[in-house]
């Protein structure tokens, strides 16, 4: 079996950069990494939202640097990716958390929100890896790429347009752990469920370049045979998703998943899918023409983890 390589195992004195860590998961991954030892660069959009992440951590601490972002500016990324090597060197951890959670149906959504979703879920998750893969790469000391999806990203729901984006980032994750193999890049995705944050409160952050809220939203999550209820009121804590984010890097996880309430969802997508193939003879040409381009990820991880 393939040796899983861990490039960072040992975080300390290594630098993070964390988009959207001014609040929600991404404060949590902040303050976990913090914690370990590392040198952290988070991003924010509002000053009140950087001020009160700041805050977080003990006074005077010269381990954390804010810097405003945009991720869908590829050039301010640049620039803010320039601006992390001044301040601490050598980045080693992306932690691609910024995201939108528009509640829009793919049935009825808007162009504009449509747009919206696809620029920030999954065109900023490219620019960052876009920046700050190929630095990673030069500077040869080992790095790790972290991408937050979301439970929406392996099972469906009804919040089609955030869950299309998620699906997206999933696969791209997959393809990147392919492509980085033996080349001490470790990547991981991770699925939370619930936690405490303001992922659904987009609307703040709409750019008028994306117009108006339209389309209609999803219904409201409710409880099997019951009402509508605050299901945030039982979500985890931010800090212990940035925890289980940290673990999985140090372990390089492919995947870090952290609710096993979605654990019965995934089995019967997964024997949903299985059960949907032909049943017809495969050429024996075209089944080594799969067996050769099929990457081993699943299968390696898969026997990994059974294996602790």
């Amino acid at each position: 079996m393939t040796q899983t390589q861990t490039p960072l195992a040992d975080v300390r004195g290594k630098t993070a950069f964390i988009t959207g860590g001014s609040s929600g998961i991404g404060l949590g991954m902040a303050r976990a990494f913090s914690a370990a030892g590392m040198k952290v660069v988070f991003t924010y959009k509002r000053e009140a939202h950087r001020d009160a992440a700041l805050a977080q951590f003990p006074k005077g601490n010269a381990g954390v640097h804010a810097i405003r972002l945009d991720t869908t500016d590829r050039e301010g990324f640049v620039r803010a990716a320039d601006e992390a090597r001044e301040v601490f060197g050598n980045v080693h951890l992306l932690a691609n958390n910024a995201g939108v959670g528009i509640p829009a149906l793919a049935s009825t959504c808007s162009y504009e929100d449509w747009d919206w979703a696809m620029d920030v879920n999954i065109n900023g998750v490219f620019n960052g890896i876009h920046t700050l893969l190929p630095r990673m790469l030069a500077h040869g000391e080992g790095g790790h790429i972290v991408t937050t999806s979301s439970s929406g990203g392996i099972v469906a729901g009804t919040l089609g347009v955030y869950c299309t984006t998620k699906f997206a980032v999933v696969g791209l994750m997959e393809c990147l752990r392919v492509e980085m193999q033996g080349r001490n890049i470790g990547v991981s995705v991770f699925c939370p469920g619930l936690v405490k944050t303001q992922i659904f409160d987009a609307e703040r952050n709409r750019p008028a370049s994306h117009g108006k809220k339209g389309g209609a939203a999803g219904p409201p999550p409710v409880l099997a045979d019951g009402p509508p209820v605050d299901l945030m009121a039982g979500a985890m804590d931010p800090l212990e998703a940035g925890e289980k984010v940290l673990a999985g890097v140090r372990a390089n996880d492919l995947y870090i998943l952290s609710h096993p309430e979605f654990a019965t969802a995934v089995r019967e997508r997964a024997d949903a899918l299985l059960a949907s193939f032909s049943k017809d003879p495969v050429p024996p040409l075209r089944q080594a023409a799969t067996d050769t381009f099929t990457p081993d990820i699943y299968r390696v991880e898969a026997a990994r983890r059974r294996g602790r």
